[in-house]
């Protein structure tokens, strides 16, 4: 701008100023660098704001003061690094905006805050160059003036504001949000707030013009757990790291506190295991800079609802009373960021950890009468929502021994865990003896609780205390007394891992069962949400013999399971007992299962139709389904990879490993090549059995055939698990002989050839015969796929043996019945969109699928399309039309599209797959406007209706 054109307005004398506000803050030391929120602040200062927004003790001064000493993300900076403590702003670069930064206090006004506005402005610009800098609340001249200068400037100006949520008045930052529009994108804002932020953030969200970093991300990851504990002398084994980043949720005060205390204690570990919000350090942290900036209603409301581990709005309201329980949820978890919304409708909500350890301390004062209405109110809401298991427990806990009792007898199957992690809830008090007496089935009720929650020893000793008022009962009601007593054993049983108890207890039940009980009808799977019918309470013949065969089903199948077999029938007849009985968790464990199995069997529909109906269970019934999930996604990779869909595959897997090791396995969030997963071989070994094939497919035979080895050797001492090895042996023979070597092949297939061997080994010996030259041999080897025993094969091996029976055919030059075998083979495959057997085989297979297209096929549409496939190891279509898009989906967008069908957040697909969180979300927003959807359920129901996942 020309000196003659400038506006020169001198600054009026005004209050002083603290050079300390100009600077950044100085934070305790040391400061350990965090390179990925330096680049995450790198990326959103390019843009016209950047919001680190999350409650007290996150961090974000001390990472904005980081990033402005280090001047950005240095290319060399390591994880773990130790920041400079240099309060001086960086020197900006030509290609830099220049820095300032002021520190908001409570009380910047209009005049104070522009004052310091105006000084941080002149530290970035110069006074001699910065044009009009008002010092009070500006005039619109001024400001325009001073919008002006800001747009002509060489450089962009980076203002950093800690603390912006201080300013109280909405109109004091009026003149702020002028200048952000109209410096010509060269005013550039940071801005670290807590709560109730007086800008306009929607509008910059919906423009996507806003940068977000939220507790989420400035949660710490393990590693930076395990750098900040280094930095201060304090460091822990990789376990006990793991479980204080789980006891805070990656809170970095909380952290730094545990890190200062943990310090010269005798037995840090057991101190860790310890560490929780109630401790005095935490607890007085939490009271002064979290609950003291909320009002009473506030605070009241986070005390009350802490009496249960999520809240919806429906239970809120029925704890607290209030009928805007729901909107303020919803304000909590938004802008103050003290609870946690979950992926749901209706949105549930789970305090942090640490905050809630001191609320539960809180509600522990309350006097008696008060806390006992609260577990009331909430048992008779979760008995009239479904979730017995919550119920029972706040009726134990209230003293409700009448409701206790009855949802006991109602529900019994469904208040079992199917995993062994302890949920560390305290045990209500025991009935007293007077009650038992009366009603010896609240001492089952009080054992199931106990079961539930992994306190063994205590569900034991409710079982004693019950067992010995049996003889008192009238027959029917002691012969369903009797009758609940053996669940409970078998439950506490398979708890405790005590496998032969199991069976024991299982075959007790099974023989109470009537004498005129029907066969289990299974039905085809309904369609994925559709509602189940509702359990008849207290029982009668056909409902409890449904109960009967749904619960000692799934719990011998998991006992089966566990030891490395197959259980698959018993795992479809168990889902469907349940589904009639209307047990939705217990139809949820045996149908993940049944899911996974059905899929190893080629079942590939019905696999794959079981596996959505997993994943399409509602999330907010209270269950740990987790490992469910973790099944049902490792269904559908093997569904994927059988149609020969790697990518589809990759990415299920991706979801799969985290949620099944997640689930207690090996604890290490990061799940590798090594990962066997002990807990569960069925899995592990399907898991080997998926990543070798796609290894293979990637160039890289041998990383498969070492993950194949590791699981057959962890399968070596458990006999049931024959037919499993026997998978195992087959690929990894196929890996040896597809790297050329062929005699280590065939001394894994060794006795294949013999009468009655695994159909697997042989059809794969045959294979590998072929391969040798050995044509003859191979044919004598093959078993004969269309016999009535062939039926009971999984579908795969069939096909395998179908094809090598057409190639022999043809080599034979007897081309009519190659075609006629070839035929067959489609047949089988067709419904089940079978590929990978055609299109992974070896080269010759093309010219034959060719040669039968020539010569008149069903399957033409199917052929043709093997045969632009076949021995090139492309991925097609699945099987059955896709839908048509206006604007078809990127291969980015599906990928996340395929993310979108799990539990895992934007933070989490932003983290799994390396992007920004804000790229991650302008993905969904075009996915959704491309799927015409609004919201995460309804675009994967979209999707899947167009066969896109």
């Amino acid at each position: 701008m020309p000196e003659q054109d400038r506006v020169r307005v001198e600054p009026a004398p005004g209050p002083a100023l603290l050079a300390s506000r100009l600077t950044p803050a100085v934070p305790p030391e040391p400061v350990v660098a965090r390179p990925r929120l330096l680049r995450r602040l790198d990326e959103g200062s390019a843009g016209p704001v950047t919001l680190v927004a999350a409650p007290a003790g996150w961090g974000k001064t001390t990472l904005l003061a980081s990033w402005v000493r280090l001047g950005g993300a240095p290319p060399d900076v390591e994880p773990g690094a130790i920041v400079p403590d240099s309060g001086d702003l960086s020197v900006a670069s030509a290609d830099r905006p220049v820095s300032a930064w002021m520190s908001v206090e409570a009380g910047d006004d209009g005049d104070r805050l522009w004052a310091y506005l105006a000084a941080a402005l002149r530290s970035a610009t110069g006074s001699a160059e910065s044009g009009p800098l008002p010092d009070r609340p500006p005039r619109p001249d001024q400001l325009e003036a001073l919008a002006a200068t800001l747009a002509a400037a060489d450089r962009p100006v980076l203002l950093i504001l800690d603390d912006l949520h201080r300013v109280a008045d909405p109109a004091a930052l009026t003149g702020l949000e002028f200048l952000l529009r109209h410096a010509g994108r060269r005013l550039r804002l940071v801005i670290g707030a807590r709560a109730g932020l007086h800008l306009p953030l929607h509008r910059l969200r919906l423009a996507g013009e806003l940068t977000e970093i939220g507790p989420d991300e400035l949660a710490f990851t393990d590693d930076e757990v395990a750098d900040l504990l280094t930095a201060h002398a304090a460091a822990l084994p990789a376990t006990a790291v793991h479980r204080l980043r789980e006891r805070t949720g990656g809170w970095p005060a909380a952290l730094r506190i545990a890190a200062l205390a943990v310090r010269g204690r005798p037995d840090p570990e057991r101190w860790v295991g310890q560490f929780g919000g109630d401790q005095p350090e935490i607890a007085g942290y939490l009271h002064e800079e979290v609950l003291a900036t909320l009002d009473p209603a506030q605070q009241d409301l986070l005390r009350r609802t802490a009496l249960v581990d999520t809240v919806c709005a429906d239970l809120a309201e029925a704890l607290t009373g209030r009928a805007d329980a729901g909107q303020a949820l919803a304000d909590l978890a938004g802008t103050g960021g003290l609870l946690h919304r979950e992926d749901s409708r209706p949105p549930w909500y789970r305090c942090e950890s640490l905050l809630a350890d001191l609320l539960r301390a809180d509600l522990a004062r309350l006097p008696a009468d008060e806390l006992r209405e609260l577990h009331v109110r909430a048992a008779e809401w979760y008995a009239g929502a479904g979730r017995p298991a919550d119920g029972l427990r706040h009726a134990l806990a209230a003293g409700r021994w009448d409701l206790a009792g009855d949802l006991f007898v109602a529900h019994w199957p469904e208040l079992t865990r199917y995993d062994s992690d302890p949920l560390h809830v305290p045990a209500p008090a025991s009935p007293p003896a007077e009650v038992i007496l009366a009603d010896p089935e609240v001492a089952l009720a009080g054992a199931a609780e106990r079961a539930y929650a992994g306190d063994l020893p205590a569900a034991t000793g409710h079982l004693r205390a019950a067992a010995g008022h049996a003889a008192g009962l009238p027959v029917p009601r002691r012969d369903r007394f009797l009758r609940l007593v053996t669940a409970l054993e078998l439950t506490v049983a398979r708890l405790a891992d005590d496998r032969a108890e199991v069976r024991a207890a299982a075959a007790r039940l099974l023989r109470t069962r009537p004498a005129e009980a029907t066969p289990t009808r299974v039905p085809d799977s309904p369609p994925a949400g559709a509602a189940s019918s509702a359990p008849t309470a207290g029982g009668g013949g056909a409902a409890d013999d449904l109960d009967l065969r749904a619960f000692t089903g799934t719990a011998l199948g998991l006992v089966e399971l566990a030891d490395g077999a197959l259980p698959t029938a018993r795992f479809v007849r168990a889902r469907a007992a349940a589904r009639e009985a209307g047990r939705p968790r217990t139809e949820l464990v045996a149908a993940s299962r049944a899911a996974l199995l059905l899929a190893v069997r080629g079942e590939l529909r019905t696999a794959e139709q079981a596996a959505r109906d997993v994943l399409g269970m509602p999330p907010s019934r209270g269950w740990s389904c987790r490992l469910d999930c973790g099944y049902a996604y490792l269904a559908l990779a093997v569904v994927a990879l059988l149609r020969d869909q790697p990518e589809e595959a990759t990415t299920n897997l991706a979801l799969a490993l985290p949620a099944l090791d997640a689930a207690g396995w090996s604890g290490n969030p990061e799940v590798g090549d090594d990962w066997l997963g002990a807990g569960e071989p069925v899995a592990a070994a399907v898991a080997a059995l998926c990543r070798a094939q796609l290894r293979r497919d990637s160039g890289d035979p041998a990383a498969g055939q070492r993950l194949l080895v590791r699981a057959r050797e962890a399968l070596a001492d458990r006999p049931p698990a024959a037919r499993l090895t026997g998978l195992l042996r087959a690929a990894e023979a196929e890996l040896r002989a597809a790297r050329g070597d062929l005699d280590a092949a065939r001394d894994l297939l060794a006795g294949a050839a013999d009468e009655g061997a695994d159909p697997v080994l042989a059809v794969t010996l045959a294979k590998v015969q072929l391969l040798a030259g050995d044509a003859a041999a191979a044919e004598r080897t093959l078993p004969d796929w269309q016999a009535p025993a062939a039926t009971a094969w999984p579908l795969p091996v069939r096909l395998e043996a179908g094809l090598l029976d057409a190639v022999l055919a043809d080599r034979a030059g007897d081309g009519r019945r190659a075609g006629r075998v070839l035929e067959q083979t489609l047949d089988l495959a067709g419904p089940q969109g079978c590929r990978r057997v055609f299109t992974r085989a070896e080269p010759q297979v093309r010219d034959l699928l060719a040669a039968h297209l020539d010569a008149g096929t069903a399957h033409f549409a199917l052929v043709s399309d093997l045969v632009r496939g076949a021995g090139q190891g492309t991925a097609g279509p699945t099987a059955g039309p896709r839908g048509a898009l206006d604007e078809p989906l990127t291969e980015r967008e599906l990928t996340i599209l395929r993310y979108l069908q799990s539990i895992l957040s934007n933070v989490e697909i932003a983290s799994e797959l390396s992007l920004s969180v804000n790229t991650v979300k302008t993905h969904v927003r075009n996915i959704y406007r491309k799927l015409d959807a609004t919201r995460r359920r309804e675009a994967v129901r979209r999707a899947r209706e167009l066969r896109l996942i």
